[in-house]
């Protein structure tokens, strides 16, 4: 089984976080976004993951290769990097990592969190996931027959045809029949709205006779803006509340931390009520505070200050402040 995560895109609505950091290494509960769903997938999928492909601008540099990398050795697999540097759908993304379309493999947006009580059935041509939603004309959906199979895949339906939007996780039991038709769209310069679609290829094998059913998730998580992450940090932790996340070597003095929480390494908090849902990365102090629902990064200090769902990035200084917040990498205030 390989894994292929497109994840070129440059993050423009959780500006200013993405200037300085990929969107997928984004911390959710302590740690990226990318590698909370390559756990996900893991804890789902029956069969050894062999290869993880990761599909990065090549302005993403070598320490962000190297994280990727990490995250796919943390669950046995290696990891690839590949590179796409024009944005012309995502099927013409995929074939960056054309090479890994080889047997079973699951196609996987990295901006994407879930949570699952299922196992993949890999005996089947294909699953796409979904999550029964209230609003379905605000989502691509699936219609299904009266097997349970996906006879169509419609975006953002005006009319209701379902109420199953595809979150974005795709599993596909022969991937160089995909591979194969997402080059054909290449090939002959078939596009919907100036880019080749990935839903084109899967329609195409649709009609060749692929069967696609649902695997229905019971919660799935967005990370695409400042408040989706603080939400998505929230519902995670209650996913792992029962794990250690208060590391052994922070300092809690004189505080109360109410859980959910994450704390990382060399954390310091000092006079302070911390949580619930509140995450904070190595090496950040906090000092006469009160925080609630918020996700700190790494190397930051917050001192004399009332938080609420808000983001702080790395090496923030933030005093004297009542607020919902959402400051980048070294700001001061």
């Amino acid at each position: 089984m390989n894994i292929i995560i497109p994840m070129a895109g440059l993050g423009k609505r959780l500006r200013p976080h993405t200037l300085t950091t990929a969107k997928p290494l984004l911390p959710i509960a302590g740690k990226p976004i990318v590698h909370r769903l390559v756990e996900d997938i893991a804890r789902v999928c029956p069969e050894k993951i062999n290869y993880i492909g990761f599909i990065v601008h090549p302005s993403f540099g070598k320490q962000v290769e190297d994280d990727l990398k990490s995250v796919a050795k943390a669950v046995g697999a290696e990891g690839r990097i590949y590179y796409q540097d024009q944005a012309l759908g995502i099927s013409h993304a995929l074939l960056f990592a054309k090479e890994l379309f080889s047997g079973k493999v699951i196609v996987a947006f990295a901006d994407t969190l879930f949570k699952a009580d299922f196992k993949l059935d890999t005996s089947l041509d294909g699953t796409i996931w979904v999550q029964k939603v209230a609003n379905p004309s605000q989502f691509g959906v699936v219609k299904l027959n009266e097997k349970g199979e996906i006879i169509e895949l419609i975006e953002k339906p005006s009319t209701f045809v379902s109420d199953l939007a595809i979150i974005g996780i795709y599993f596909f039991k022969n991937g160089e029949t995909l591979r194969d038709e997402m080059q054909y769209l290449i090939d002959n310069n078939i596009k919907e709205k100036g880019e080749f679609q990935f839903t084109t290829a899967l329609e195409h094998l649709k009609k060749k006779g692929a069967i696609f059913v649902p695997g229905e998730v019971e919660e799935w998580l967005d990370c695409g803006n400042k408040d989706n992450m603080v939400q998505t940090n929230q519902r995670y932790l209650e996913f792992i509340k029962d794990q250690k996340l208060i590391s052994d070597k922070a300092s809690i003095v004189n505080s109360v931390l109410i859980p959910p929480v994450f704390i990382g390494d060399h954390v310091m908090i000092e006079n302070s009520i911390v949580g619930p849902h509140v995450s904070i990365s190595e090496g950040t102090i906090v000092v006469d505070s009160r925080i609630t629902n918020s996700i700190i990064q790494k190397h930051s200090q917050v001192r004399k200050a009332i938080l609420d769902n808000s983001l702080l990035g790395n090496f923030v200084n933030f005093e004297g402040k009542s607020s919902a917040s959402d400051l980048g990498d070294y700001s001061s205030i």
